[in-house]
């Protein structure tokens, strides 16, 4: 066996033994190593030339950028997810009829759509779903993170909290949370402007939170402004907005016109 792709594969055993045992420092510092080594090879994206061990190194890469992918997601991190994520697609598409399927493929595909859907990066979310197959469209991770987009834009908040329950594959979970603050975060903000004030029980039924303890420590956390008294949470109006100015109705309806007589003396 070639030399580069046996220390390779023994790299990538070491970073797979200490994923096993959540060692995730060990396995960022063992990732930027299998990334350098990755590099000495022509067969791998963006060349994708024909050597005699492709397909085993082409299946090896995308093994590594998919564990890479879920490393992100086990230290919470969405750059490195983002990163990851774009270094393992070329596996998904340019070199998709070289190599079996990955069954790792449609549950990380999905996890970067629902990545999306939390930065509220809507028209992204459109772009890639466009790009999947009828069948990848009616995979359960994908289907999952098309019903939560559908429940976010009609403001269905009750539904996309209760989808963290049925959560297709155990790494979808830090994005679910992170979508639940999204939306609690959307009706706080939503609430302040309509409320004066709200009882502990309608505002706990309001943010979608199961206790008293819950709403206090998302209170104490994200709006310490908001005061607690006699049974009532009391909303911090936002400041007044300066006035806007008038808009000069007269003077853009007459350059209006100017424009118009002008355009008809040049035709």
């Amino acid at each position: 066996m070639d030399p580069k792709l046996t220390e390779l594969s023994q790299v990538f055993d070491r970073f797979k033994e200490a994923f096993a045992m959540k060692g995730f420092d060990t396995c960022t510092k063992l990732l930027s190593q299998l990334k350098v080594l990755l590099t000495g090879f022509k067969s791998l994206a963006p060349l994708f030339e024909e050597t005699p061990n492709a397909i085993h190194e082409l299946t090896l890469a995308r093994d590594i950028y998919e564990h890479a992918v879920v490393l992100s997601v086990k230290i919470e991190d969405q750059y490195a997810f983002e990163r990851d994520f774009f270094q393992l697609k070329p596996y998904y598409t340019d070199a998709c009829g070289r190599l079996t399927p990955s069954p790792q493929e449609y549950p990380i595909l999905g996890l970067n759509l629902l990545r999306l859907l939390v930065q509220n990066r809507i028209a992204e979310f459109h772009t890639e779903l466009e790009l999947l197959s009828p069948t990848a469209l009616e995979n359960p991770c994908i289907k999952h993170a098309v019903e939560l987009e559908q429940s976010f834009m009609e403001g269905a908040y009750n539904r996309v909290l209760s989808a963290r329950q049925t959560v297709p594959h155990e790494t979808y979970v830090y994005f679910m949370d992170l979508l639940a603050k999204t939306v609690r975060d959307e009706i706080a903000g939503c609430s302040e402007k309509a409320y004066d004030c709200l009882s502990m029980n309608d505002a706990q039924k309001m943010l979608l939170f199961s206790s008293d303890k819950e709403l206090l420590e998302y209170i104490k956390e994200e709006h310490p402004g908001w005061k607690i008294k006699n049974g009532c949470v009391f909303f911090q109006r936002a400041k007044e907005s300066t006035p806007c100015k008038e808009i000069p109705s007269l003077e853009l309806i007459n350059q209006t016109l100017g424009y118009a007589r002008e355009l008809e003396r040049i035709v």
